[in-house]
This record gives structure tokens, C-alpha cells and sequence, in this order.
């Protein structure tokens, strides 16, 4: 049985390792998960804006949070006028078309906002519109009326006119019973109802109303109505592609580079240990905010430059140590003697024999860089493009999210990072006691 195969039978006898793997494994999948579900350009659109935003409420919570309090807050609700819903009247010169749309409000709470999307088609003359609020016990609401373009917003919630007639904000007016002392959601079925004047033939009118809940999916939305869930799930694959590449491209270069400098030896050894001692000194954090402050934030280049000043870490002097009595190994010398050049020495003999000590500590550098980007994304110097966990960190801490309550926005990335952190640390620490000859009998 080879060494591989003996450590992986080992390594299921430990179930921090069983257990790291598997929260690996569904970090795996939701990564897969994310970019088959969501392509890139879909989720670059969904996260930097499109008419996708108009239907999302602003700084909703996600919606097991209530259901699992006991609570029944509104979702986001929205509806448009069918065909069956509108009746024609002709008059001279035009005609007056009305249109109904209704809807079931049975929910506990009051919505957060109450917009109306209008889209009109017309060639020179734009049509007139006149709404009117009907609610569930046959009181009526008139919401004013108004010329309509090629497309209008009709921000009903904000009207203050109507708010000064109300007494209240008019999300809350609208839907609570005017006989009532306290504001207290009527139930049954609201209808408005538009009575558009059309002055051309072809001239048409399509509403929708949206009625913003104060609830939305499993991880709610943000302060510009983006839903949370794109960024967390989006931010799996680039969180584990940065941790990753970052870790196999220091880790590998700097043994090799190690092991070239033990088999050389001389000034080339030198002159690795004197960079490898410069760089250290070198604060890394500080270095990416300079380049991200002064050039670019983009994230491959700041992969780029952790890589850069990772190859000359202090890892080269740990492995140089481990590497030193390999060089006087007999199978060394017999590999010289039958004519072995000093590349193939050092790439098919010696390298090869510390990797299985070097997994344990490339597993768990893995979530270093993970926390890296993020901690890079929470002071502002995130990819601007890319929607990740640290740039929702940094919105919810620049948006105060902790102070007005919005707990979910600030939780859900941090589990996410301490998650990662977690799978990664309990499989290199099991792979450490498996791998590492010191501790297999501890």
C-alpha cells in the first residue's frame, strides 16, 4: 500500500477530518453551484444594478428569520392588470381605458414601500391617468392623477401630499383601517384602480404594482435593493480560486526554490537567504493598501502580489532545514552517480520527499488568503467587480448595519469566512497528525 494510501485510511479514523472535508466539500459545491446557476456577466448585472433592483425591497431580512420567530411579515408582492381586468369606453378624439389591479394583503405587518411602474405607448400624445385606492371594507383613496411618459415611477409611499391627507406614511395609511386608534393592518383584498384617457388609437398602457415586504429570500437584501444571496454565493468560488492559487503559488515556488538553494548552495544560497530575511521584515498588508490605494484593487493583481511577496517567506528557511540531511541521503548520491542533472535532482528526489510534511501547512494556509481578500475588501480596497464576502462586510459597516439592527447582513458573510476557516484548519490539523511522524502516536 502506498503512503497516499495508507495516510487517507488513516486520516478517516480522525472526525475533524471527516468533518473539515465535508464542510469542504459543501463549500465545493455551492462554488459549482454558483457559476453554472449564475454566469459572471448575469451576476456582475444582478450586483451593480439593472430593472431587476425595482422589484427588491431595501433592507429586508430573510425570510426564515420571521418564520422562525413566529412572525408574519409581508414578502415583496406584484402584480399587473389582466386582460379580463380592463374596460374600454370610447369618446371623441380618443378613449378611457380602466384597469383594476387587485391583490390578497393577509400579513401582520405593513410593507416598507408601495411604488407604481407605468409603461405607455403613444406617439406624440402621452395618455392621462387617475388612480384610486379601494380597500378590503369599500373606502376609497385618491391618489391624485397625472400626464404619463414612456416610462414612469410613480412613488406612492413618498407622496407627501398624500401622507399630509393620511396623517401617516401612506405605505401604512393605505392598508390600516382609518376607524382604528393605532395603525393595524386591515386584511382581504386591495384594489387600484386606473382610469387612463388615451388620446390615440394604438395608445396603450401597461401598470405593475409593487408592494416592497419586509422580507426577502434567504439572505435578504442590502441598502440598494441587491439581494445578499448573489454576493454570498458568488463569493464562495472566489474566495476558495484566491485562497487557493495564492497557496499553491507560494507554497510550491518557495520549496523549490528552497530546495535549489540547498542543493546549490554557495552565493545561490546566499543570496535566497538574504532576500528571504529582507522580505520578512516587509509588512504585507500595508504593501496591498499602497498598490490598491496607488494602482489598482483589482483582484488578480493583489493575488499577484501576495504570490510575489510570498515566494521569499519565512517558509524557505523551515524547508531548507528539512532539506539539508536529504542532500547527504545515499539515494542522492546514487541518483549523481548513474548521471542525474541537478534539476531532476532536485524536482524527482528531494522535493518529493517533504511534500506529504508540507500538506498539513498548504491546507491550512488556504484560509489565510482567504481572510486576506476579505479583510482587503473590508478597508475598501475590494475588486470593484466582483461581489464578495468582504465587500459586503464593507457595505454593511459603512451603511451602519450592526447599529440599525440589520444583524443578518453582517452575520451571514462572517460565518461564511469562519466556516472556511474552519474546514480548512480541522483537515490540516488532522493531516498534520496523520503526515508528520512526530505526532502519529500522540
Amino acid at each position: 500500500m502506498s503512503p497516499w494510501s495508507e495516510g487517507l485510511r488513516r486520516l478517516r479514523r480522525y472526525p475533524s477530518a471527516v468533518a473539515g472535508m465535508l464542510i469542504i466539500l459543501a463549500l465545493l459545491g455551492t462554488a459549482i453551484y454558483a457559476v453554472t446557476a449564475i454566469p459572471y456577466s448575469e451576476a456582475q448585472e444582478l450586483w451593480r444594478g439593472g430593472e431587476e433592483w425595482q422589484d427588491l425591497p431595501v433592507n429586508a431580512s430573510p425570510a426564515w428569520t420571521d418564520r422562525l420567530t413566529g412572525g408574519n411579515a409581508p414578502p415583496t408582492l406584484s402584480v399587473g392588470a389582466d386582460a379580463e381586468q380592463r374596460s374600454m369606453a370610447p369618446f371623441e378624439g380618443g378613449r378611457i381605458e380602466e384597469q383594476t389591479l387587485h391583490f390578497e394583503f393577509d400579513y401582520d405587518d405593513f410593507p416598507s414601500e408601495l411604488n407604481l411602474f407605468l409603461d405607455a405607448e403613444f406617439e406624440s400624445r402621452a395618455p392621462f391617468v387617475r388612480m384610486t385606492w379601494e380597500r378590503p371594507d369599500g373606502t376609497e383613496v385618491a391618489l391624485g392623477s397625472r400626464r404619463v411618459g414612456a416610462r414612469e415611477r410613480v412613488s406612492i409611499s413618498q407622496d407627501s401630499a398624500l401622507e399630509a391627507r393620511l396623517r401617516q406614511a401612506p405605505q401604512v395609511g393605505l392598508f390600516s383601517d382609518p376607524e382604528a386608534a393605532e395603525p393595524e393592518v386591515m386584511p382581504g383584498t386591495y384594489r387600484l384602480v386606473l382610469e387612463a384617457v388615451h388620446f390615440e388609437e394604438e395608445g396603450r398602457l401597461d401598470p405593475e404594482l409593487v408592494a416592497y415586504g419586509q422580507v426577502h429570500g434567504l439572505f435578504g437584501t442590502d441598502h440598494q435593493r441587491r439581494d445578499l444571496s448573489v454576493a454570498l454565493l458568488w463569493g464562495t468560488p472566489v474566495a476558495l480560486a484566491f485562497g487557493l492559487i495564492a497557496a499553491v503559488g507560494t507554497t510550491i515556488t518557495t520549496l523549490i526554490i528552497a530546495a535549489a538553494g540547498v542543493w546549490y548552495g554557495g552565493w545561490v544560497d546566499a543570496a535566497i537567504q538574504r532576500l528571504t530575511e529582507v522580505n520578512i521584515i516587509l509588512p504585507l498588508l500595508p504593501i496591498l493598501v499602497m498598490v490598491g490605494t496607488l494602482y489598482s484593487t483589482s483582484i488578480w493583481l493583489m493575488l499577484g502580489v501576495v504570490v510575489a511577496l510570498g515566494i521569499f517567506s519565512a517558509g524557505i528557511k523551515m524547508y531548507r532545514a528539512m532539506l539539508l540531511p536529504i542532500r547527504q541521503a545515499p539515494y542522492i548520491e546514487a541518483a549523481r552517480a548513474y548521471g542525474a542533472g541537478s534539476p531532476r535532482i532536485v524536482l524527482r528526489y528531494m522535493v518529493p520527499r517533504i511534500l506529504p510534511v508540507l500538506i498539513p501547512t498548504f491546507v491550512t494556509l488556504i484560509p489565510t488568503y482567504v481572510f486576506l481578500e476579505a479583510s482587503l475588501a473590508v478597508l475598501g480596497l475590494g475588486d470593484p467587480v466582483l461581489p464578495t464576502w468582504g465587500k459586503v462586510l464593507h457595505d454593511a459597516q459603512a451603511q451602519s448595519a450592526l447599529y440599525h439592527g440589520f444583524y443578518y447582513w453582517v452575520v451571514s458573510p462572517a460565518a461564511l469566512l469562519m466556516l472556511t476557516g474552519l474546514g480548512f484548519a480541522m483537515l490540516g490539523f488532522a493531516l498534520d497528525r496523520v503526515f508528520n511522524p512526530r505526532l502519529r502516536n500522540l
